[in-house]
């Protein structure tokens, strides 16, 4: 009886091992990839965006991006600077700019609405909409959507901006991973 409680638990003990180590609780790491003092692990571990995780909370309920790390968000920002935005939601993906006159026509002024369909660097990823105001002496407005040149104009401008500035972002990251790999290797070679 004794004897049959023994095997039935050293079974037991060795399936438990094995589903224990399938369950990833065990990395294998290297020194190539992995820095070996501590510094330089911290320093990796920031440049890869891990931090402290209490009791393993990774919830994994999404992918959110941050307006500083949307280039296209960032790009229309900067193009269109030159006029007051009245809304700028970037978790519903708009931006309203107030109406803007151009000092020598007084009487005409100019809203862009850009909508963000997609966060990737792509034409249809923008929906530019440009409202012309027309207003007469006696400030009575006729109010028009413009389908022109303007608006195609503005989405390249963006679209180019965003490009510049995703190519600066990898040439910073690349840099820094560069940068870091020096530091690996002068630190192997005075061990």
């Amino acid at each position: 009886m004794i004897k049959l409680n023994i095997n039935k638990f050293t079974v037991i003990l060795l399936i438990l091992l094995f589903s224990l180590n399938s369950c990833g609780l065990y990395k294998k790491t290297d020194i190539k990839t992995n820095p070996l003092n501590d510094a330089d692990k911290r320093a990796k571990n920031l440049a890869e965006g891990r931090g402290v995780q209490l009791l393993n909370s990774k919830k994994g309920s999404g992918v959110f991006d941050f307006a500083s790390s949307n280039e296209m968000w960032r790009a229309s920002i900067e193009i269109l600077d030159f006029t007051p935005l009245v809304s700028a939601d970037y978790g519903g993906g708009i931006l309203i700019s107030d109406w803007y006159s151009n000092q020598e026509s007084p009487l005409e002024s100019y809203k862009i609405t850009v909508v963000f369909l997609s966060n990737e660097i792509r034409a249809d990823g923008l929906d530019i909409k440009v409202h012309k105001k027309i207003c007469n002496t006696n400030f009575s407005c006729n109010i028009i959507e413009q389908k022109t040149k303007l608006n195609t104009e503005i989405k390249s401008a963006i679209l180019r901006r965003a490009s510049e500035i995703k190519d600066k972002k990898i040439k910073d990251r690349v840099d820094a991973d560069t940068s870091y790999k020096k530091g690996v290797n002068t630190d192997r070679q005075k061990n």
